[in-house]
């Protein structure tokens, strides 16, 4: 594999936040007294804050009052997240660290809030991997449009076909595919679909496996 940088998801990737995530947003419904729809709010990942205001509202209706709710959502959400290191994904740490060993320059490419997604890289001692980081406040198009993965490429002064990204959802699969990187998927919460596994990316169960992956091909090669 002829890789010059590599660029990572955050959020189900690194950092185990999604079940965080979900937790706060079914707390919220609760609190207001709204059904959950787990259906609905799987929809969400990997996208960004105006996605997810118009995935949410069609599936709750347009009676919905999703100020509300985000309200809600968001107090229970930065109320862990703002304070707490995020359990780090297995394997993470370990990849991390060989692509720096191979003089890998790294960037993370995320829907979050750039304010937000500082300080969960930060309270998780992730945040000096990384030489550039793209957030979904810097875009026009959510995931699955590729202009995230553009933008972070571009910041490493790299072309995405020489890129490695790494994602865990459907959505920032096909966005990493379309932007021309090499991709490995790691599922967190959402099982890849029939649509992106034939998009011809690999898949793996966890970074450990993706390591021992890149490992045995930088073997094959020498």
């Amino acid at each position: 594999m002829n890789y010059q940088a590599a660029v990572f998801d955050m959020d189900g990737l690194l950092l185990d936040t999604e079940r965080v995530c979900q937790k706060a947003f079914q707390d919220a419904c609760r609190h207001l007294s709204l059904p959950i729809l787990n259906e609905t709010y799987l929809k969400i990942i990997g996208t960004n804050a105006l996605s997810i205001k118009k995935i949410i509202t069609a599936g709750y209706g347009p009676e919905l009052d999703y100020e509300s709710l985000r309200v809600e959502w968001m107090k229970r959400y930065h109320a862990v997240v703002d304070f707490q290191a995020i359990p780090v994904k297995e394997g993470v740490i370990a990849l991390l660290d060989w692509l720096q060993e191979q003089s890998i320059p790294m960037a993370v490419a995320t829907s979050s809030e750039k304010d937000v997604a500082l300080t969960k890289l930060k309270l998780s001692g992730l945040e000096g991997y990384f030489q550039q980081l793209s957030t979904g406040c810097e875009v026009t198009h959510s995931k699955p449009h590729p202009e995230i993965f553009l933008l972070a490429a571009k910041r490493l002064n790299t072309d995405p076909t020489a890129c490695l990204a790494f994602e865990d959802s459907n959505h920032g699969v096909r966005a990493a595919v379309n932007a021309g990187m090499h991709v490995f998927q790691v599922p967190d919460l959402v099982t890849p679909c029939p649509e992106t596994l034939a998009l011809g990316h690999q898949v793996k169960p966890s970074l450990s496996d993706v390591l021992s992956r890149l490992q045995n091909a930088q073997q094959e090669n020498q």
